[in-house]
């Protein structure tokens, strides 16, 4: 799991709690069930399970992998449409390309972040580059939603292409642990990330044996999610593994300690640490749509069906779009793209 690392952790700036503050506790942990996503690659739905509010202001999760693919196998997303809130994807191992028809897009990989924001409408396709096709390989990664407030839904689109070596990086009092800090910040020092939402986006990887107290925004959630390894979150050391999600109450610090003993596969422990400012808003979600209310996501998919989204780009008019012709099959084409609620789904969310 390479991402982004350093040959001498010692020298990064050291992340410190105060010995004082709160530590959060954990409210829940959940495990991952696995499914397929776009064109069938493997993935693990985070989220699955968890109530809106205590993701808030986050929507949904997919980890990507791990999966070693064989020549021939690679897999991406055909292009399909977004409206009304934000997608993050994350490459750990791999590599993946990325169009939209606002001209937005580029090549990630290892460490790399494309930063999506949808807004009022977007189409765009996902997809391995060829020569990965060709030859296979190992691909590992995250995508994230997050959830625009109402007064943000109908911003234009936007597209941010974060390279791994402008992630923020850390480390823990005793170098056991290295922090990546995507998006918001962490104890002074901001991520390169932009957002709509005031979050905090952090990858952190622990040796076997060490603790992470992680200094977090008493006004933000948090949420750990065990990439790969095993350990423990909480003074109450709750046990975690890969495709684990811990929801965390209030507090100051977050705290993860990574188990002693490790497998060989994984030799050490990864989380995904989220947080953010939740929006309080009622959410209406169905497929690639997230608004407000279910009239909102009904129009979504008439302007979907009208054009009124945009249009593939001339040089990839040849690429699947899932929009049939007449619209006939929008909902069963579009609603499986990242295997998202076939119906409706509304949460108060106050």
């Amino acid at each position: 799991m390479p991402a982004v690392t350093v040959s001498d952790i010692t020298v990064l700036p050291r992340v410190t709690a105060n010995p004082a503050a709160k530590a959060r506790q954990v409210k829940s942990i959940t495990t991952a069930p696995q499914g397929f996503e776009g064109e069938g690659f493997p993935v693990r739905r985070a989220f699955a399970g968890v109530d809106l509010a205590d993701l808030d202001p986050f929507i949904h999760l997919d980890q990507m992998g791990e999966v070693e693919y064989a020549p021939g196998e690679p897999k991406g997303t055909p292009w399909h449409p977004h409206r009304g809130f934000e997608t993050v994807t994350y490459i750990i191992d791999g590599i993946f390309d990325h169009k939209d028809n606002h001209g937005g897009g580029g090549t990630i990989t290892n460490g790399d972040t494309q930063w999506m924001t949808a807004g009022a409408g977007i189409l765009h396709i996902e997809t391995p580059p060829e020569h990965l096709v060709v030859s296979g390989g190992l691909f590992h990664g995250f995508q994230l939603w997050v959830n625009l407030p109402a007064a943000k839904k109908w911003s234009k689109p936007a597209y941010q292409d974060i390279r791994a070596n402008d992630v923020a990086l850390l480390s823990s009092p005793d170098g056991g642990a290295l922090i990546r800090v995507i998006a918001g910040e962490v104890d002074g020092h901001p991520g390169p990330g932009s957002t709509q939402t005031p979050i905090t986006i952090v990858h952190a990887t622990l040796s076997p044996g060490a603790e992470l107290r992680l200094p977090w925004r008493s006004d933000y959630n948090s949420l750990i999610y065990t990439l790969n390894g095993k350990g423990t979150v909480g003074d109450s050391q709750s046990k975690v593994h890969m495709g684990q999600l811990a929801v965390l109450t209030d507090g100051d610090v977050l705290v993860v300690k990574a188990d002693q003993s490790q497998e060989s596969r994984s030799p050490t422990m990864d989380v995904l640490i989220l947080g953010g400012e939740p929006i309080r808003e009622t959410v209406a979600w169905m497929g690639p749509f997230v608004m407000n209310t279910k009239a909102e996501v009904l129009k979504a998919f008439d302007d979907f069906q009208k054009g009124l989204l945009g249009t593939v780009p001339a040089e990839h008019t040849g690429t699947p779009l899932n929009r049939s012709g007449n619209g006939s099959k929008l909902g069963a084409d579009i609603s499986g793209v990242h295997n998202t609620p076939t119906q409706i789904e509304e949460s108060g969310n106050k």
